[in-house]
């Protein structure tokens, strides 16, 4: 094994300056020094993710061959002073859409990796055997993990701290779904907490890449010591200010469920409804009641929303868990008519330890559930198992089934439920619940039509936090008059609203862009997508890099982060046409709460969505001038001619699904 040294001096802090190059095929490790225009033009973490894709990763490669890249990145602002700065990004053409794909995760892997001396890794090639790769300041190492292939994620952990002689090593690994090439892999960072969405673990998989554990010693470099510290404790105040702030910190985001529960925004039995009976059960107010041990925070966390969990009685007894979301409250408990809480904990650590994510895994089985109900699927094709509704042990048994691949339902459903569809036919297209391939999150766009905006906007397939509208989706008159004004009251803080909900959806995702590049959380709670805005983060980074930036420069940096995705997506055929919601959101008025009555009206906010971002309005595609105001012009004559080349359609036709089922509406609820 080969490892390479070339550095330059680095001019901004913040930066460890140098990122390492893994080609696993060869074995060859090299540091190298992290290029300035990288830093200046897509700050770090998804921004340079999506850089490198864009040069490196060409749309006719397969995610699961050894041409698809991984790229492990953070930010400046990651292991800092700055309030929830613990993120990583982890960036790879996605196994499940076959488009860009990211996911994103806390804990303390992050800062790990940049007080070793690295900005961010970039993997290459297919190692020929389990490999993991030893991180231990500059001691690079790749490592024989023969031993570690098929243990579970909490094990493997263990393995590789005690082997290691290291309690503190952080690690980011793969369970037994990201070596059985799952569609929706996840990657477990530092046990339990979750890069989970796009299917990056099973890039991981094909690349026999089974962890990077990480020691490091070194510090992070401040520009501006006294500046950033003024910065970083005017924001940690302010959050720990916020309305929300106690609720979140009790309750973490399992606190949605009643929140959401009353706005018909809690998807049921497969966005049948919008509300559960039972959800008390599930809720966040009964699993602190009942469950709670300790509150847990990831690295600089002024909120601590993350909990642990035990099961004290019953059949799960001393079942323990921590990172119990919302999303997995409803995805594998109202999604599947489930609300038996401790099957839920219980399911919600089989998840964990096998590497799936949760939101894809409860999609895919409520997609299959439904068609056992609706007569599609028959009970041969079930393997034996009794997909009733709300059947937690069946449910148990397929999650094991899809992680392992095994038997047909489980290797089936394994690919998603878009791909599952289009492998069956016979209608089941009707129900996978996906956008671009990908399982829809625990949301309802007919309650919120922001959220049903972002979903189909998102550059990684459906989604809720690249825009992450949180304004609305609680009524937040103050932030939405501190930000913008209060011209665009009241219909900006009402979900059922349709009016500047495209303003709003384009912020989020160009702010989301950034806070995704720099290193800053936005999902535990509303608090960074809220207290924190484009002024609070551009104070952050200049005084943390010493890097020029204004809101303005910061404006332009998110803009064009969001529109190289976009344009890495039209490579692969992705154009308005899949920017749909499936019929249910559209065309079934939602039976449920406050939503009872609405659908989601995409074709009131797509054209004005689209002429806020500079796009065609019939094709979705970004424009020349555009891409050239933001500093890109050169991607447009590659998307130019993808299209006219018909390499961009052909490329499209092989993706492994068909966009959602818009037809005409095929169940009356």
């Amino acid at each position: 094994m080969e490892h390479a040294v070339a550095m330059t001096q680095f001019p901004y802090a913040g930066y460890a300056g140098k990122y390492l190059r893994v080609n696993l095929t060869t074995g060859r490790i090299e540091t190298l020094s992290l290029p300035v225009e990288w830093a200046e033009n897509f700050l770090g973490g998804n921004g340079i993710g999506a850089k490198i894709l864009w040069d490196e990763v060409a749309p006719q490669v397969d995610p699961l061959s050894p041409d698809n890249k991984l790229i492990v990145a953070t930010g400046p602002l990651c292991g800092g002073l700055m309030p929830n700065v613990s993120r990583v990004e982890f960036i790879a053409k996605s196994p499940l859409t076959g488009i860009y794909g990211d996911a994103n995760a806390g804990g303390h892997f992050g800062p790990e990796l940049k007080y070793a001396g690295y900005d961010l890794i970039v993997f290459e090639g297919r190692a020929a055997a389990p490999v993991y790769l030893y991180v231990r300041d500059d001691q690079v190492e790749l490592r024989d993990a023969t031993r570690l292939w098929g243990k579970g994620c909490e094990d493997a952990e263990k393995i590789l701290q005690q082997g290691n002689h290291d309690p503190e090593l952080k690690t980011a690994l793969i369970g037994q779904a990201g070596e059985n090439l799952v569609r929706f892999a996840a990657i477990t960072v530092s046990y339990r907490r979750h890069a989970a969405r796009s299917g990056i673990g099973a890039v991981m998989g094909s690349k026999n890449l089974k962890a990077i554990a990480v020691r490091g010693t070194r510090g992070v470099r401040i520009a501006d010591p006294e500046a950033h510290r003024a910065v970083a404790l005017r924001l940690h105040d302010q959050i720990r200010r916020n309305e929300f702030f106690e609720g979140v910190h009790r309750f973490g985001t399992a606190g949605l469920v009643s929140l959401m529960q009353p706005m018909g925004r809690f998807p049921t039995k497969n966005f049948q409804h919008g509300s559960f009976d039972g959800f008390e059960r599930i809720s966040g107010e009964t699993l602190r009641e009942e469950h709670l041990v300790r509150d847990v925070a990831c690295y600089s966390c002024p909120v601590g929303c993350d909990k642990v969990y035990t099961v004290t009685a019953g059949e799960f007894a001393g079942a323990t868990t921590s990172s119990l979301e919302y999303e997995t409250l409803n995805a594998l408990g109202a999604g599947v008519m489930n609300r038996d809480l401790p099957a839920l904990i219980h399911a919600n650590i089989l998840c964990d330890d096998w590497g799936l994510d949760t939101i894809s895994a409860g999609r895919t089985i409520s997609f299959a559930l439904e068609l056992v109900e609706k007569g599609i699927l028959s009970a041969r094709e079930c393997d034996g198992l009794d997909l009733a509704w709300g059947n937690c042990r069946a449910i148990d048994e397929l999650l094991r089934r899809i992680a392992f691949r095994e038997g047909d339902l489980g290797n089936l459903l394994a690919e998603g439920a878009a791909r599952a569809a289009k492998i069956l036919g016979r209608g089941a297209e009707r129900y996978a619940m996906h956008v671009k391939g990908q399982e829809i999150p625990s949301q309802d766009g007919r309650a919120q039509q922001s959220m049903g905006l972002a979903h189909v906007t998102s550059t990684r397939g459906a989604d809720h936090l690249k825009a992450f509208p949180v304004i609305d989706e609680t009524g937040y008159p103050s932030e939405a008059v501190r930000r913008y004004g209060d011209q665009y009251l009241p219909e900006l803080v009402d979900p059922l609203a349709t009016r500047y909900k495209a303003m709003l959806v384009k912020d989020g995702e160009d702010f989301g862009a950034v806070v995704d590049s720099s290193g800053n959380c936005k999902s535990g709670g509303t608090f960074v997508m809220a207290e924190v805005y484009w002024g609070d983060q551009a104070d952050a980074i200049r005084t943390m890099t010493g890097m020029p930036m204004d809101a303005a420069r910061l404006k332009i940096i998110g803009e064009r982060i969001y529109n190289l995705q976009r344009c890495y997506n039209v490579l692969h055929g992705i154009t308005r046409v899949d920017d749909v919601l499936p019929w249910r959101f559209t065309q079934i008025p939602s039976p449920s709460g406050n939503a009872k009555g609405s659908v989601c009206r995409l074709d009131v906010m797509l054209p004005e969505y689209y002429a806020r971002r500079g796009w065609d309005d019939a094709s979705g595609v970004p424009r020349a001038e555009t891409l050239a105001r933001l500093g890109i012009g050169e991607a447009s004559a590659r998307v130019r001619d993808a299209i006219a080349s018909g390499d961009a359609a052909r490329i499209r036709a092989n993706l492994g699904w068909a966009a959602p089922y818009t037809g005409r509406a095929v169940d009356e609820l």
